[in-house]
């Protein structure tokens, strides 16, 4: 596999895997007992924690691409 397909195929999983994990552990102003001033969404963010998200992402996605580099470079071993 060539430096620019594997750059691009861990590009396209890290990216899937981060609208994946977004969702994990927000809680909105509602949940976490705050209260909300007019004009904005209630049902916004409190905190995103998007450092952490991005990590989390880059190790989930490094194992996927690990997945899928090694299925690519042993296809005969699969059988292909």
């Amino acid at each position: 596999m060539k430096l620019a397909s594997a750059i691009a195929i861990y590009f396209v999983i890290w990216w899937t895997v981060l609208f994946a994990v977004l969702p994990f552990g927000v809680r909105n102003a509602d949940e976490a007992g705050q209260v909300v001033g007019e004009g904005h969404e209630a049902g916004a963010p409190v905190a995103h924690g998007l450092v952490k998200k991005a990590l989390i992402t880059t190790v989930i996605a490094a194992v996927v691409f690990a997945a899928i580099y090694w299925a690519i470079v042993n296809r005969n071993l699969l059988g292909g």
